[in-house]
């Protein structure tokens, strides 16, 4: 039985995030107003220790130790390639078993049983879920069940509805800083003294009205000083007043656009996005002219050399394939990105992030 959840009112921000978080940092992962500059740039710098820790055997051998006495639960009640894969290789990563639901069929869900007694169920057989619903706010209804359960384990939110995606955010944000020079030295925590963010401009393109990921995105982006952001889309399908308002309470500049080839030259980077017509309740979204918000290879001639293409994936014609090879496309080291930084994320949680940054001091600096 399918719960139905609307999205839960913004003007409590700070309780909300107080029930999700222990001791000032994320246990359940489900809004990214959870993550301050702080706490993004310490999982930046675990995500870098890690991926330098599992570069070789010793090294993978140690890592897959951290959570190997753990469980997870991977509940993707979503269809889901990229976000399932990559939770499973951050399994993985830290030695976390883990098993999957990923229909409602193969559940008890078919004999009628309610979606919270299933978590109830869970609950007791996992110490962690990670979660992708297609209902707004299910995942922090989710972590209230747990936090009054007598056996309280995390939540992770992989997606739910077109509210947010944290962990996406997160990858994303990451990728960025990595694209604006964030590995420049070779000190894990020299990397992210500087704002990288200040002076930047970064373009948001294509279906922002129903996109989670452009919203979690730009909670975290508010996060830095500088930055100047372009939503660029349809008037149909243009970013939500609630996020234009956090931007604004946040001393962010943006504008809002209709015309893609106008300000591909000014941009650092661009995140584009794919028309999500999964979500049309009458076919709507078949009279938009989404072409307009395509990269195209006529327009390489004026990117900067430095620009960063990024793009959550799956993607239709939004971006051209003849764009892939080109040291700009970044989506594809966003991909793997992510990857690491779902690992960072889950050590953490687990409070065995000071464990890899021990590893990582003793054995891989000189």
């Amino acid at each position: 039985m399918e719960t139905q959840l609307q999205r839960p009112p913004t003007t409590d921000t700070a309780r909300r995030v107080e029930a999700l978080n222990r001791n000032d940092k994320a246990f359940h992962v489900v809004l990214a107003q959870q993550f301050d500059r702080t706490a993004i740039e310490q999982l930046c710098q675990l995500a870098d220790m890690i991926r330098t820790i599992g570069g070789a055997r010793p090294g993978t051998q140690f890592l897959r130790t951290l959570l190997s006495h753990r469980r997870a639960m991977l509940y993707f009640i979503q269809p889901s390639t990229r976000t399932f894969l990559s939770f499973t290789a951050a399994c993985q990563i830290v030695g976390m078993p883990y098993n999957s639901v990923r229909e409602r069929s193969t559940s008890s869900e078919v004999k009628g049983e309610s979606e919270d007694d299933t978590i109830r169920v869970l609950s007791q057989y996992f110490d962690l879920i990670i979660m992708r619903h297609p209902a707004e706010g299910f995942a922090e209804h989710v972590a209230g069940i747990l936090n009054n359960m007598p056996r309280t384990i995390p939540v992770i939110n992989g997606g739910s509805g077109r509210d947010q995606h944290p962990t996406q955010a997160l990858l994303d944000i990451y990728t960025l800083i990595r694209s604006f020079g964030g590995t420049a030295d070779s000190r894990v925590e020299h990397r992210y003294v500087r704002n990288p963010f200040s002076g930047k401009t970064i373009a948001f393109v294509g279906d922002l009205k129903r996109g989670r990921t452009v919203r979690s995105l730009a909670y975290l982006l508010c996060r830095y000083p500088g930055p100047r952001l372009i939503f660029v889309s349809p008037p149909e399908l243009q970013i939500g007043d609630d996020i234009l308002e956090y931007l604004a309470r946040s001393g962010l500049e943006y504008e809002i656009s209709h015309d893609l080839r106008a300000h591909i030259g000014e941009c650092d980077a661009v995140y584009m996005t794919r028309l999500q017509d999964e979500h049309d309740v009458a076919g709507e979204s078949k009279s938009i002219d989404y072409d307009k918000y395509n990269l195209t290879p006529d327009m390489v001639k004026h990117f900067k050399p430095d620009l960063a293409i990024l793009h959550p994936l799956p993607r239709r014609k939004e971006i051209d394939q003849k764009l892939d090879s080109l040291p700009q496309a970044k989506y594809w080291a966003q991909v793997r990105n992510g990857m690491w930084m779902r690992a960072a994320l889950i050590a953490s949680i687990f409070n065995f992030d000071v464990a890899i940054r021990d590893h990582y001091h003793a054995y891989y600096t000189f």
